[in-house]
């Protein structure tokens, strides 16, 4: 008890677990991006429902002046609208409905919004519902203030119209508001041909690494996305990850996991498709399988309130930290950082409540847990992942130093969530099209930003990761600086590394002198 009132103490990494900033008018400008990676944000996030590609480009090449500046890794992930149905409201004027009165949804996007009628950007809705069935409308999603969102009950159907009653009286501002019914499935593609667009344009012209895929229902719109990227030059290593927004999402959700590259849990939507008594079981299950399964895993909408306030909730303080215990790996932050007052304090605030949730993680359970479930005989470098993560806690590391070209021996050893940071040295390594040399390692590197407890550096391409002990030396010295420099290694520290030696992996223990 007595240690909750000592003061939390500020280290190199605010925190293990990852924060995903999306950025948008509140967090666009040079300082505002370099304060919110100063805080804690490793990977930036581009909301497509809304500005068009030269706002985002704009948003981004500020982005690459604040990682200069900062000196701080940032991944970039593109989020796509995906089916998403939305209230065309051209003209931009507040909208006000009253509760029990008819609201009239057309799918006439000429028609002017008003509080008898919202047109609607989907011409299939009149055959999609029926009496009886709810629909909710909020900005950007709901916030669950019944002030900005509304539920409306399906009343009639006429021709393409659907005529609704109000339930809640509500005041929607802005120009877009989105549109979600509960449990109904809406016949349209999860890449839209808008998506593909801005995949094609402005995904390859800045080679995004995360490819975030709204509204996946099924593992065929995983692999649909993969094919999509493969033929668009280097985005063939951009990785997926599965946006569960519905009960569809939540059928399938072993088949989705297993093609993807990693799982965002979109509580937003899913605790309407969903009783809200339930939403915590999925996001405990969900986050379990991810963790077995050593993918990363992203819990959304944590701090809705801190769009407005200095302050969380209790029950959204309690949120975050349990996010972590549950084994998330990423926090995504939305409206929060994207259009809220306080982008940077909410990265911190976040990134504080992780640091102390992280301190009281059962490791020595989870471990026990993941390596059971692994079973055996165990896969050699799963082995060698776990065995390097026993050892690192046996010795009391202050941390673990891997070695990797693909990226995948340093997720490994994350998958078992050790107490101390992984540092993973990415060595690149050439390639060539006949035409021009290349090297791999950057996507690599940026990829493991979205992990927990993972923080890589690129190590200089002129040391092969399979190579004499000699280069391994040298590399493994600039990874010690790095470590002393942020504060992580101190003297006499004990470090362990992880690294390939011909064709054996070695795993070894070394003490610093002074």
């Amino acid at each position: 008890m007595s240690s909750i009132l000592e003061s939390s103490k500020q280290s190199f990494f605010p925190a293990m677990t990852k924060i995903v900033g999306t950025l948008g008018s509140k967090s666009r400008s040079v300082e505002v991006i370099s304060s919110c990676l100063k805080a804690g944000m490793s990977v930036a996030r581009f909301d497509f429902s809304w500005g068009d590609i030269d706002y985002h480009q704009g948003t981004l090449e500020n982005l690459k002046l604040a990682v200069k500046s900062t000196k701080k890794l940032c991944a970039v992930m593109l989020d796509t609208v995906g089916p998403e149905l939305q209230v065309v409201n051209k003209s931009e004027h507040s909208i006000s409905l009253e509760a029990d009165a008819f609201v009239v949804l057309t799918p006439d996007q000429d028609q002017e919004a008003s509080p008898q009628l919202l047109p609607i950007n989907f011409g299939g809705l009149a055959k999609a519902v029926k009496p009886g069935d709810t629909i909710f409308i909020g900005r950007y999603l709901f916030t669950g203030s019944e002030t900005t969102s509304v539920s409306l009950e399906v009343s009639e159907v006429k021709g393409d119209d659907v005529v609704c009653v109000i339930k809640n009286s509500a005041t929607l501002s802005g120009s877009l508001f989105t549109l979600h019914m509960s449990q109904i499935r809406i016949d349209l593609p999860t890449l839209t041909d808008a998506d593909k667009e801005v995949l094609s344009t402005w995904g390859v012209r800045n080679n995004i690494d995360f490819l975030s895929l709204s509204c996946t229902r099924h593992a065929d719109d995983v692999r649909h996305a993969r094919e999509f990227l493969s033929k668009l030059g280097d985005l063939n290593q951009t990785q997926i990850f599965a946006k569960i927004e519905n009960v569809e999402g939540l059928n399938n959700f072993d088949e989705i996991l297993q093609e993807s590259d990693g799982i965002i849990l979109s509580r937003g939507n899913l605790g309407i498709d969903l009783p809200p008594e339930k939403v915590f079981l999925f996001q405990k299950a969900a986050l379990y399988k991810c963790n077995m399964a050593g993918k990363a895993a992203v819990v959304t909408r944590v701090v809705d309130s801190m769009t407005d306030n200095l302050r969380p909730t209790r029950a959204e303080a309690t949120d975050v930290a349990n996010a972590v215990l549950d084994g998330s790996d990423a926090i995504l932050l939305g409206a929060e950082t994207l259009r809220g007052l306080y982008p940077v304090e909410t990265i911190t605030m976040v990134g504080k409540i992780c640091a102390e949730a992280e301190k009281v993680y059962n490791q020595d359970l989870y471990y026990k847990k993941t390596v059971k479930f692994v079973g055996e005989p165990m896969t050699h470098l799963e082995s060698i992942a776990s065995s390097a993560v026993r050892a690192a806690v046996k010795v009391k590391a202050s941390v673990i130093i891997v070695f990797t070209s693909s990226g995948r021996a340093a997720r490994l050893i994350a998958k078992y969530k050790p107490s101390m940071p992984v540092l993973s040295v990415v060595i690149p390594r050439l390639k060539t099209n006949q035409l021009r040399w290349s090297f791999t390692g950057a996507f690599e590197a940026r990829q493991s930003l979205i992990v927990r407890g993972l923080f890589p550096m690129l190590a200089d391409p002129r040391h092969p990761a399979e190579s004499t002990s000699a280069t391994n030396e040298s590399v493994l010295k600039v990874a010690l600086d790095y470590g002393k420099v942020s504060g992580v290694i101190k003297s006499h520290d004990r470090v362990v590394i992880c690294q390939k030696l011909g064709d054996a992996s070695v795993i070894k223990i070394i003490e610093l002198e002074d």
